[in-house]
């Protein structure tokens, strides 16, 4: 095996909508884990989510690349939302916090999730 890999993260991840490095990668030792998840996802505007979604275990962070990406919070006791508009803005959310976005513009996100686990959003 080597001590690196290089690749392409929408070639990596068109399987798993977006996700190329997780606990569901098949047949990659190195982007296979259960430590963490990562997606690069390429959302044209006024693409959403549609549905609130939360994790059970996981952590989660948004990092805008590139455009207007709106997300919406829910708990059982409020509602916000956040607009990341510039290069570099980040939104983080612990588990249990629904979510839903919205791409205000066309817009590029990295996510970053930890752990990864199996069936861990509902």
């Amino acid at each position: 095996m080597p001590h690196f890999r290089t690749g392409n993260t929408q070639i990596d991840g068109a399987d798993y909508r977006g996700w190329f490095v997780g606990h569901f990668v098949k047949g990659d030792a190195m982007r296979r884990t259960g430590d963490v998840e990562i997606a690069w996802a390429v959302h044209p505007k006024g693409t959403t989510n549609g549905k609130f979604v939360a994790n059970r275990t996981a952590t989660t962070v948004s990092i805008l690349i590139r455009g207007q990406f709106k997300i919406l919070f829910r708990t059982d006791l409020e509602a916000d939302d956040v607009l990341l508009e510039r290069e570099g803005d980040y939104a983080m959310w612990p588990p249990l916090v629904e979510h839903d976005w919205l791409a205000e513009e066309d817009s590029v996100v990295l996510t970053v999730r930890w752990p990864s686990k199996p069936n861990d959003q509902e």
